[in-house]
């Protein structure tokens, strides 16, 4: 069997410890072609069509 906690993690414990499960945003680059907005480093979809 595995060891258990003796004590509950405190709620800043357990927050410093969450603190880096965040999410990034994606940041919209301008197309250097037709001038849309779209992902960097992927293909722009409008010049796909």
């Amino acid at each position: 069997m595995a060891a258990l906690p003796k004590r509950k993690p405190s709620s800043r414990r357990q927050g410093r410890r969450r603190a880096t499960h965040k999410i990034n945003l994606v940041t919209p680059v301008k197309c250097p072609q037709c001038g849309q907005d779209k992902e960097k480093g992927l293909a722009c979809k409008d010049c796909l069509k």
